[in-house]
């Protein structure tokens, strides 16, 4: 990216923050050319000293100053927004939206502004170990979808779908993902506690357990790296892992699981929509 070229962040939230410390930290920008607006004070004043960026109040006038502004607000926060940035936005600038559910048709006639690029981060993104769906518009160039990958590329791995049905789908798969796997963590850790470990020892034996099966996928030599065949090297007939498994399976785990995806798809597109649109799953 151009050394000078501003950025500007509307909705100072969480991922903002990690967006913005992946700018910095990966020398893609510093933070005298990032700029920030939302409604609190205190969180400017938190994020200027944190990372030497300009904060104000005034979205418009912030976003007026930049080549790219990224939408961060929360769904339910974005009409207004978009009412609010009309007209303010330079005419080549690019808007990078992380609102969930919002496609950038909506934004790009919000804005009466074309060029918009749509992305699902995750929690991951923090830290740099994010993976990240995104797509953009027809009227964004190959120099604003170059400019797209690089700032998200700050957060860690990336990939483009040209199908931008796919952005409410990663929202719930991998966008949603870490609650899924923090929720089946916890429940193994009070499961560890039931069996007479101290908490603290539960909670290590399963980061652990987890980081390392992760670790193992990622080096795995053996063959194409099927997650199933991953599971049945642990499998021993009649074995601990086979009854665990069978308890899992009859429990309904797989099912649980694929309609927690469902409605978290759902929900997405429902906010999208301004609302909800049914939370059904399917049978």
């Amino acid at each position: 990216m151009p050394e000078n070229q501003k950025i500007a962040f509307i909705g100072p939230g969480v991922m903002a923050e990690a967006i913005i410390a992946g700018l910095i930290n990966t020398g893609l920008s510093k933070g005298k050319n990032i700029l920030a607006a939302g409604p609190r004070p205190d969180r400017g004043t938190q994020l200027a000293e944190r990372y030497d960026l300009e904060f104000s109040g005034d979205s418009a006038a912030i976003a007026s100053l930049a080549s790219t502004v990224v939408l961060s607000v929360k769904p339910q926060q974005l009409g207004k927004v978009l009412s609010a940035l009309k007209g303010a936005i330079q005419k080549d600038a690019l808007v990078l939206s992380i609102v969930a559910g919002a496609s950038t048709d909506s934004i790009a006639a919000g804005l009466e502004h074309p060029a918009v690029a749509r992305a699902m981060p995750n929690m991951p993104a923090r830290i740099g170990k994010g993976i990240t769906v995104w797509t953009a518009s027809e009227a964004a160039s190959p120099d604003q979808r170059r400019r797209s990958e690089e700032i998200l590329g700050a957060l860690g791995q990336t990939i483009y779908m040209e199908d931008e049905s796919f952005l409410d789908k990663a929202t719930a798969l991998s966008g949603t993902g870490p609650s899924y796997v923090y929720l089946f963590m916890e429940a193994m850790v009070d499961a560890g506690v039931h069996l007479g470990f101290p908490r603290r020892i539960a909670e290590q034996l399963v980061v652990e357990t987890l980081r390392g099966s992760v670790e193992f996928y990622d080096h795995s030599d053996e063959g194409p790296r099927h997650l199933a065949r991953l599971r049945n090297q642990v499998t021993s007939p009649g074995g601990t892992s086979a009854e665990a498994l069978y308890y899992l399976q009859k429990a309904g785990f797989r099912t649980a699981i694929s309609r927690a995806i469902w409605a978290a798809y759902e929900r997405s597109r429902g906010l999208g929509q301004g609302g909800d649109d049914g939370r059904n799953s399917p049978d």
